[in-house]
C-alpha cells in the first residue's frame, strides 16, 4: 500500500502494516523512511516518536507475503507496541540489487518457487538483521535427501528407505533391481507397498506401488489441483529417469498429520485425508481443505522441537505419519502457516511477537516483559441421567456377494510337482498355499509340461489324469492373467498317498508319498458384492454421535469427524482371501466418504489378519469333532426313507425351528437328492441347448460369465454329486445352492425352467448340512467353534478391556471439542471381515457357551428363538458388540461399563419376505433405563444424539443408481430411495421398521437430523412381548426395486436386531475367559496329537509364504489382584502384551499375542 493509504490506516485505528509499494507504484526506500516508520501510528504521536520501532521485514515472492494466513498473523503482530512490518515488494526482491532492499531488524524470508535465496542470503550477510527462518538451511530443505540425512542426525524416526542417485559420476549409487512384487535398491529390498519420492522436494509427483494380491497399480500424488491430489493408475512399474528415494508405505489408516511449528516451544498439528487414499480432497462450503486440529504426544512435541532447532526454521511445518503405535517424519516444508485457524494466528503473532522483543527490544533499550497468561481451560462437557458415552464398537462381518466357489482336487506324483513343494518351503508344515503371480505360472508350466509330454509320448510314465491336467490348464489360463485375489492352488503332502473313497476307484494304492493338489477358483466378490459393503459402510456411520460445525444435520457424519480428529480409533481386519479383503475395503469405503479404487483404500485402511488364524481358517484340516460330524450327517442323509423321530433327535436335537421346517421339506433326503440331481441334468441340458441356438452366441452373463463357464460350472456339479457308486456326495450340497443362489440372482434373464424347484430343494438341504457341519450337539458347536475362532475371541476380548486404557491414544485438542462429550477419550471401533466359518462359530459361542440362562433372563429367550428361526448366515451378516460407559457411576461400579450384542442375517435371500423372523428391535431400552429422564441443560441431552427413527429403521435398500441428495460439503449423506424427501430423510437406514416403537414416541430436536445410538426412549422389550405383534408392513415387499449391471438384483440387507442390551463389563469379561480357558485345553490337546507329523522333514516353523499356522496355544491374560477390570480409577495393566504389532505377519512360534490395537 502506498504511504497514504497507511496514514490512513493509522487513523483509523487499524494496525500499523506497511507494504514498500504495489505493484505498478514502486518507489526504492530510503534510510530515511525505514528509520521513521513510526511516528502516525499512536494517538500520542509526539511521545510515540521518541520510542524507536522494531522493523519486521517480510521478504518472500508476492504470492506469499499477501496470502490469508501471513495477513493474518502480521496484522497482529503490528499490534506490540513498538513492532512495524514492511512488506518487500516482489519487483524490488527480483530487480533490485540488495543494497536498495528496504532495512529491517529482523527478516522473516523464506524460498518458494522464483524466489532468488542466493539474494536473501547476501541481504542478511549485508544488513545482519535478526533471522526468524535461517536461511542457508532452506538450501537444504529443497532437497530431500539432505532432509532425511538431518533427520537421521538427529535420531528422529523415519521410514526405512534408500536413495537411488542416477550420477554418471556416482554409478555405485545405482543399482536398481526390480521385480513384480519388490524392489532391490543399493541391496536394500522394498517389498509393494512402497514410496517413490523425487530428491527434489520441490516435485511433488509422488508415487506408490501396490502389490499383485491388492491389485497392483500405482497411486500417483501431485500438488492439489482443484479437488484432487492424486490419482490411481494400473500401471506397476517404478520411473526409469530421475532420482528417488524409495521408502517403506506406513499404514495410517488413512489420516497424515500436518505439524506447525513456531520456535521449539510450539507446536500446531493438523489431521487431513491423506492424499494416497482416494485422491479426492474434502474441502468445506467455502472450499477450503477440510482438517482437524489434533493433539500431539509427549515424544511428537519433542521431534517438533528437535526439528526445529535442526533445520533452525522458527516457522517449520514438517509431516507426521502415524503408524504401528510410532510417529515418523516424512517430510520436512520448512516455512509453513496453518490456514483458517484464528487460534493458530493469535498463538503465532504472539509467539513472534514476544520472539522479537525479547531479543531486540534490550538493545533499543525498549522496556519490555513477556506478559504471563493463564492456561486456557479445556472445556469437557457432563454427562445427566443415564446417557451414555459410546467407548467401542466391534463388528464381525461376513464378506460381499461373490461368484460360486470352484475347486478341483487331483493327487500328483511328478517330481515337478515335488520340487515346487521344496521350493517354496512346503516341507516346513507339510502344507502350501501359492497365490501369488509367479508361483501360479509356475503352476500352468508344469501342466502345459507334461500335458505336452503325453501327447508326444502316449505310454509315458506320468501317473496324473490328462483330464485333471487339462481343467488344471483351463483355470489357471483364465482371464488371460494372474490378479493374485482369484484363483490358488494348496498343495499338501500325503507321506502314504490318498486313500482312495471306495474300493470300486481304481485298483490298487500306489505306493510312497504324494501331493495332493487342490485348485481353488472363482468366489471374487461381485459388483454387487462391492456395493452391499460400501452401503452397510455407510449406514454404520448411523451408529455414532451425530456431527457438529460443518457435518452438523448429516446424519452419521459425526463419525467422519471423528475419525480425522483422531478420535476414532479405527481398525480393520480382514482375512488373506480377496474377496474378504474387497469387502472390507468397499465397506471403508462407504464408511468414511472416500471415492475412488478400492486397492488404495485396501493397502491403507485394512490390515491382512491371517495371523494365528484370527480370522482365516484351513478348511481342508478338520477337528476330529468335524470329521465325525461330518460322518454322521453322511450316514443320515443317505437313508433312503422318510425322516423318523430318531432322525429328528439326531440331525436337530437343539429342536431348531429352521432345522426341523427344512427336514419337513426334505421328507426322504436321498428321494429329495434325486430330484435335485434330476433338475441340474436338466439345467445343463437347457444351457446346451442355448448354446447350440445362434442367438445365444454372444450372450453375456453376469460378471463377465459366458455360457460355456457356466455350463462348466452346473456340468462338473452333476459328475460330482452323484458319486460311481450311486451314492450322494453331500459335501457338494452347499455349492449346488452356491451355484443355484447365484444364477437365481444375477442371471434370471435366462428364464431356464425350474431353478426356482432346485433353489428351494437346495436350499432345505443346505439350511441342515451347512449349520450342522459345525456341529450337531450344542458340545460338538461350542467344540467345532473353539476350534476356529479362539484367537478371534481372544482379541475380541482385548478389545474391550483395552478400550478404557486412553492415555496413549491420539486425542482431539480440547479447545476444538465444545459439544463432544469427554473430549480427551476416543470412540474405539474394530471391524473384523471373514468368511461363514467364522460367523457361524462365534455365533455358536455366544448362543451356547453360557453367556446367560435362558431361564432367567427373558430378554435372552427371545433373542434364543429369534436366532433359532433364522436360517442363513447370508453374505453381509454382522455381529456387532457395543459398549458404553456410563459416567454418572461409580468407577468400580459394575454398572459403569455397559455391554451390548447386536446380529444381523446379512443380506435378504430370494423368497425371504414371508419366513423372515422376527427380532424386537434396535436397543430396546430396560425399565431402569426407560423411568429415568434426561437434564434437559445439559450440553448432551438425549435428544441431541438420538435418532431419527423415522428414518433410521429400514432394512437397507441398494439401488445402482440412487437418487443422491449431495450436499457441497465433504461427507454429506446421500439418500437411498426415492419416497425419502424430507430433509430429515437423509439418513440410512439400517435399523428395524417403525412399526416395533410404541406411538407416543417420536423424535425431536436435533435427533431428527443427526444419527446416534443414545436411544433410551424405545418401548421396554417384556412390554413388546406382552402384547400381540404384527409383521411390519415395510418387510413385506423389500424385494430390491432397481438391477445392477442390467440384468441383476442388488437385495437389501436385514436390519440389526439386539440380542441383549443389559450386559455388564464384568459378565462379558468372565465368560469371555472362561470360554477362552476351556478351548485352550482342547486345543493344547489336538496340538499335541499332531506335534510329531512332519519331524522326519524339518524342524516345524511357519512359512510366511504359505500363510499356514499351527494350533496356535492361548494368550496368558493376567488380572491385577488389587483391583477389578472395570475399575478405571488408575492406569490398566489387565493384558499383558506380547507378541509383534500388527497381525499381518505370522511368528515361528505356537505361542501368539495382540497388541492393543
Amino acid at each position: 500500500m502506498s504511504e497514504s493509504s497507511g496514514q490512513g490506516m493509522c487513523n483509523s485505528g487499524l494496525p500499523r502494516f506497511l507494504i514498500g509499494s504495489e505493484v505498478g507504484e514502486i518507489r526504492e526506500l530510503d534510510d530515511t523512511d525505514m528509520r521513521n516508520i513510526s511516528g502516525c501510528y499512536g494517538e500520542d504521536e509526539e511521545e510515540d516518536q521518541s520510542e524507536r520501532q522494531i522493523v519486521v521485514g517480510i521478504c518472500s515472492m508476492m504470492k506469499k507475503s499477501k496470502s490469508k494466513p501471513m495477513t493474518e498473523i502480521m496484522e497482529r503482530l503490528c499490534k506490540f507496541e513498538y513492532i512495524t512490518v514492511v512488506i518487500f515488494p516482489e519487483e524490488v526482491i527480483l530487480n533490485e540489487p540488495v543494497e536498495k532492499w528496504p532495512l529491517c531488524d529482523c527478516l522473516i524470508s523464506f524460498h518458494s518457487k522464483g524466489f532468488p535465496l542466493d539474494k536473501a542470503v547476501s541481504y542478511a550477510k549485508l544488513r545482519n538483521p535478526l533471522l526468524i527462518n535461517d536461511l542457508n538451511m532452506q538450501y537444504f530443505i529443497q532437497d530431500r535427501r539432505e532432509v532425511y540425512r538431518i533427520l537421521q542426525e538427529e535420531g528422529i524416526d523415519l521410514p526405512r528407505y534408500a536413495v537411488l542417485n542416477r550420477d554418471p559420476d556416482r554409478p555405485e549409487e545405482c543399482n536398481l533391481v526390480e521385480s513384480e512384487d519388490h524392489v532391490e535398491v543399493n541391496g536394500e529390498v522394498f517389498h509393494k507397498p512402497f514410496v517413490e519420492k523425487p530428491v527434489s522436494a520441490e516435485d511433488h509427483n509422488v508415487y506408490i506401488y501396490y502389490p499383485t494380491s491388492a491389485g497392483g497399480g500405482s497411486q500417483r500424488l501431485f500438488r492439489k489441483i482443484g479437488s484432487r491430489s492424486s490419482v490411481y493408475s494400473p500401471e506397476s512399474t517404478v520411473r526409469k529417469t530421475g532420482s528417488y528415494i524409495y521408502e517403506e508405505f506406513m499404514p495410517t489408516d488413512g489420516t497424515d498429520v500436518k505439524v506447525y511449528t513456531v520456535g521449539p516451544d510450539y507446536a500446531h498439528a493438523e489431521a487431513r485425508k491423506s492424499p494416497a487414499l482416494d485422491g479426492k480432497v474434502e474441502r468445506d462450503s467455502e472450499g477450503k481443505e477440510i482438517r482437524y486440529p489434533v493433539m500431539l504426544t509427549a515424544m511428537e512435541k519433542l521431534v517438533a522441537r528437535k526439528v526445529c532447532l535442526a533445520f533452525k526454521q522458527t516457522v517449520c511445518g514438517f509431516d507426521l505419519l502415524r503408524a504401528n503405535g510410532h510417529s515418523f517424519v516424512c517430510d520436512v516444508n520448512g516455512f509453513s502457516f496453518v490456514k483458517n485457524s484464528m487460534k493458530y494466528y493469535d498463538d503465532c503473532a504472539k509467539v513472534l511477537g514476544n520472539m522479537v522483543m525479547r531479543e531486540l527490544a534490550p538493545q533499543f533499550h525498549i522496556p519490555w516483559s513477556i506478559p504471563m497468561e493463564a492456561e486456557d481451560i479445556p472445556i469437557v462437557p457432563t454427562t445427566s441421567g443415564t446417557m451414555m458415552e459410546l467407548r467401542c464398537v466391534i463388528a464381525v462381518i461376513r464378506h460381499g456377494d461373490r461368484t460360486p466357489k470352484q475347486k478341483m482336487k487331483m493327487e500328483v506324483r511328478n517330481a515337478l510337482f515335488f520340487e515346487l513343494f521344496e521350493k517354496y518351503g512346503g516341507y516346513k508344515t507339510g502344507k502350501l498355499k501359492l497365490k501369488k503371480p509367479k508361483q501360479l505360472q509356475e503352476v500352468l508350466d508344469i501342466a502345459r509340461q507334461l500335458l505336452a509330454e503325453l501327447v508326444l509320448h502316449n505310454d509315458c510314465e506320468i501317473e496324473e489324469k490328462k483330464s485333471k491336467l487339462e481343467q488344471l490348464k483351463t483355470v489357471l489360463e483364465m482371464y488371460g492373467h494372474f490378479s493374485g485375489i482369484n484363483r490358488k492352488v494348496q498343495l499338501t503332502y500325503l507321506p502314504n498317498g490318498q486313500p482312495k473313497a471306495s474300493s470300486e476307484e481304481e485298483d490298487a494304492l500306489k505306493e510312497g508319498p504324494s501331493l495332493l493338489l487342490v485348485l481353488k477358483w472363482g468366489g471374487e466378490l461381485t459388483p454387487a458384492g462391492r456395493v452391499q459393503a460400501e452401503e452397510l459402510g455407510r449406514a454404520f456411520r448411523c451408529m455414532y454421535p451425530g456431527g457438529q460445525g460443518d457435518y452438523a444435520g448429516f446424519p452419521g457424519c459425526g463419525l467422519l469427524r471423528l475419525h480425522s480428529t483422531y478420535r476414532h480409533d479405527l481398525k480393520i481386519y480382514a482375512s488373506d482371501e480377496g474377496r474378504v479383503q474387497m469387502t472390507a475395503a468397499a465397506f471403508a469405503k462407504g464408511l468414511l466418504a472416500l471415492e475412488g479404487e478400492l486397492t488404495p483404500i485396501l493397502v491403507q485402511m485394512v490390515k491382512s489378519a491371517n495371523m494365528n488364524g484370527l480370522l482365516d481358517s484351513d478348511s481342508d484340516s478338520l477337528t476330529d469333532c468335524q470329521q465325525r460330524v461330518k460322518a454322521r450327517l453322511h450316514e443320515i442323509m443317505q437313508k433312503n426313507k422318510d425322516f423318523s423321530e430318531e432322525d429328528y433327535n439326531k440331525l436337530a436335537p437343539t429342536g431348531s425351528p429352521s432345522l426341523v421346517n427344512s427336514m419337513r421339506v426334505i421328507v426322504n433326503p436321498v428321494r429329495t437328492c434325486d430330484h435335485v440331481h434330476t433338475l441340474i441334468k436338466s439345467l445343463t441340458c437347457q444351457i446346451c441347448k442355448r448354446l447350440e441356438d445362434p442367438k445365444s452366441a454372444d450372450l453375456q452373463l453376469y460378471h463377465s460369465e459366458t455360457l460355456e463357464l457356466m455350463l462348466q460350472r452346473w456340468s462338473k456339479l452333476e459328475r460330482d454329486f452323484r458319486m460311481k457308486n450311486g451314492r450322494y456326495d453331500i459335501s457338494k450340497i452347499p455349492d449346488i445352492y452356491d451355484c443355484v443362489k447365484y444364477d437365481t440372482q444375477h442371471n434370471s434373464s435366462l428364464n431356464l425352467e425350474d431353478t426356482l424347484e432346485l433353489f428351494r430343494l437346495s436350499r432345505a438341504l443346505a439350511d441342515i448340512i451347512i449349520p450342522q457341519e459345525y456341529g450337531i450337539t450344542k458340545a460338538e458347536k461350542l467344540d467345532i467353534a473353539s476350534a476356529y475362532c479362539l484367537p478371534l475371541v481372544k482379541k475380541i476380548q482385548l478389545d474391550l478391556q483395552r478400550t478404557h486404557e486412553d492415555e496413549a491414544v491420539n486425542k482431539l485438542h480440547p479447545l476444538y471439542s465444545r459439544g463432544v462429550m469427554s473430549p480427551g477419550r476416543h470412540v474405539r471401533t474394530r471391524l473384523y471381515f471373514t468368511s461363514e466359518s467364522h460367523v457361524h462359530s462365534l455365533l455358536s459361542i455366544f448362543r451356547y457357551g453360557g453367556l446367560l440362562d435362558e431361564q432367567k433372563d427373558e430378554q435372552w429367550k427371545q433373542a434364543m428363538d429369534y436366532l433359532s428361526a433364522v436360517t442363513e448366515l447370508n453374505y453381509m451378516t454382522q455381529i456387532v458388540i457395543m459398549l458404553y460407559e456410563d459416567n454418572n457411576k461409580d468407577p468400580s461400579s459394575e454398572e459403569r461399563f455397559h455391554v451390548e450384542l447386536h446380529f444381523s442375517p446379512g443380506v435378504k435371500g430370494c423368497k425371504d419376505e414371508d419366513n423372515a423372523p422376527m427380532g424386537f428391535g434396535f436397543r430396546p431400552a430396560s425399565s431402569e433405563n426407560h423411568e429415568k429422564q434426561t437434564n434437559p441443560g445439559s450440553l448432551e441431552d438425549l435428544s441431541q444424539d438420538e435418532p431419527d427413527r423415522a428414518t433410521l429403521t429400514e432394512p437397507i435398500n441398494i439401488q445402482r443408481k440412487s437418487p443422491l441428495i449431495r450436499n457441497r460439503k465433504a461427507g454429506s449423506m446421500e439418500a437411498l430411495s426415492e419416497s425419502n424427501t424430507s430433509s430429515r430423510g437423509l439418513a440410512y437406514r439400517i435399523f428395524p421398521s417403525t412399526s416395533r416403537q410404541s406411538p407416543e414416541i417420536k423424535p425431536s430436536g436435533l435427533g431428527a437430523q443427526c444419527a446416534g445410538l443414545f436411544s433410551a426412549s424405545f418401548p421396554n422389550l417384556r412390554d413388546l412381548t406382552r402384547a400381540p405383534r404384527k409383521k411390519p408392513s415395510s418387510l413385506r415387499n423389500l424385494s430390491s426395486q432397481a438391477g445392477f449391471e442390467g440384468c441383476s438384483l442388488v437385495p437389501s440387507i436385514y436390519p440389526l436386531e439386539t440380542l441383549h442390551n443389559s450386559l455388564s463389563l464384568k459378565q462379558v469379561d468372565e465368560f469371555l475367559t472362561a470360554l477362552c480357558k476351556n478351548g485352550s485345553e482342547a486345543q493344547f490337546k489336538r496340538l499335541k496329537s499332531l506335534s510329531a507329523m512332519f519331524e522326519s522333514h524339518s524342524q516345524p516353523s511357519i512359512d510366511v509364504d504359505s500363510q499356514e499356522t499351527p494350533v496356535s496355544v492361548p494368550v496368558q491374560l493376567k488380572q491385577p489382584a488389587a483391583q477389578p477390570l472395570w475399575n478405571t480409577s488408575g492406569p490398566s495393566s489387565t493384558v499383558s502384551s506380547a507378541g509383534p504389532s500388527s497381525p499381518s505377519v505370522a511368528e515361528p512360534s505356537s505361542n501368539f499375542g495382540f497388541n492393543n490395537e
